[in-house]
């Protein structure tokens, strides 16, 4: 009996989550047995864990390129430290009802947003984008205003990847005394920051997206910046984030922050350049494919290429049979028919808003990953066409399915 040979494993969905370096892995290994101590106590076993965290608090200022290593919150990813720096402003600032923030923003921000206009009462402000997905900078100006207390905008959309004009965004908003906050999950790690030249107040970021562990991250909070923390109990972190500190994590995340602040260069050199070479090969195979997002301004290692008058999910399960792991610009997965409001909100057409799948590379990424989804996916895309009664219509072609309608 001939056994099926198992398809070689490519993993493109690093926006989603990146694999733990074994670096990583390695350095944060002793604080779950020998250096297991709770560093807010004052005997040794425990003193002794503090210097740890200490030094990853510096790690993760010079990949930030923060002016103090007191600027750095530690959190349990980025989901807190958004809800953190979104709540903070408003009690920063309780005189203030207004909030700004932009239509393509992660769900960890709009939802809180979102929850603020309905429940609280707060009006917000939700700056619209073009069909690149570049941000409305004459409806943010047009916005901005001394009612306004909070203005969080992603530094880098976690679907296109298009880059916005973050330092610019927040200088804006300064002279009207508004807190900035800037969702940067996607973008640390990927590109140079450079925090101690801006006028950002507030940057959140997570470890897993840049190889480190799940359920750590951290806040950034500018010296200076009006701040009140979410969880209140302990005096750890300064008093700004209560609750023992996760030590394995947050020295993962320092090693993590380390490697990735060495990596950059590889990040927007090679990554970049097998990201460009994936993407145009797909579209040149593939007819009716549309790159979503800015291709100018963008991260090194994503691209969206949306397929017309095809189901995003199925390109995914077929993908994930061939042994490649990618993601969808659709939110058919979760039980919706309708395109991801990232999406809908650059007017991808309807036809293409469905087929959109997202690549998103790693340095961990070979040629060779690249070579397999040139090889595998335009068949794929082909054979789902061809069940499909919207291609048959668009293109004269029969189709090989035809679903019946009572």
């Amino acid at each position: 009996m001939t056994m099926s040979a198992v398809p070689r494993q490519v993993y493109l969905d690093n926006n989603a989550t990146t694999s733990c370096l074994p670096d990583v892995v390695a350095e944060m290994l002793p604080f779950f047995s020998e250096q297991f101590g709770n560093p807010s106590s004052i005997h040794a076993i425990g003193a002794g864990v503090a210097p740890s965290i200490q030094a990853a608090r510096e790690r993760l200022q010079k990949l930030l390129g923060a002016a103090h290593d007191s600027e750095i919150v530690f959190t349990s990813g980025g989901t807190e430290s958004d809800t953190t720096a979104i709540m903070s402003a408003l009690r920063a600032l309780p005189e203030r009802r207004e909030i700004i923030t932009s239509a393509v923003e992660h769900h960890a921000v709009l939802s809180v947003c979102e929850y603020l206009a309905k429940h609280e009462g707060y009006k917000l402000h939700v700056i619209g984008v073009d069909g690149q997905g570049r941000l409305d900078l004459k409806a943010y100006e047009a916005a901005l205003s001394e009612n306004v207390a909070l203005v969080s905008i992603m530094w880098a959309n976690n679907e296109t990847g298009t880059i916005f004009p973050i330092e610019h965004l927040a200088q804006m908003a300064k002279p009207f005394g508004i807190l900035f906050h800037t969702d940067g999950v996607q973008a640390v790690g990927k590109i140079p920051l450079r925090l101690s030249n801006s006028a950002i107040d507030m940057l959140s970021l997570s470890s897993h997206k840049i190889h480190g562990p799940k359920g750590v991250g951290a806040l950034y909070v500018k010296r200076g910046a009006k701040f009140r923390p979410l969880f209140r109990g302990g005096h750890q972190e300064r008093g700004r984030r209560a609750g023992t500190e996760n030590t394995a994590g947050i020295v993962g995340l320092g090693k993590a922050a380390e490697l990735a602040l060495a990596g950059i260069k590889d990040e927007n050199t090679r990554v970049r350049a097998m990201r460009d070479r994936l993407e145009g090969e797909l579209v040149a195979r593939i007819p009716n494919s549309i790159v979503a997002g800015d291709v100018d301004q963008r991260l090194p290692n994503t691209t969206t290429i949306a397929f017309e008058f095809v189901e995003g999910e199925a390109i995914l399960l077929m993908l994930s049979r061939a042994g490649i792991a990618a993601s969808s610009g659709s939110a058919c997965t979760s039980g919706s028919l309708e395109p991801s409001h990232v999406m809908r909100a650059m007017q991808i057409p309807f036809t293409a808003a469905h087929g959109a799948t997202r690549f998103s590379l790693s340095r961990e990424n070979s040629e060779q990953d690249v070579d397999r989804v040139i090889e595998v996916l335009p068949d794929i895309i082909n054979r789902l066409r061809a069940m499909s009664p919207y291609w048959s219509t668009a293109t004269g072609a029969p189709a090989a399915f035809q679903p019946a309608y009572s």
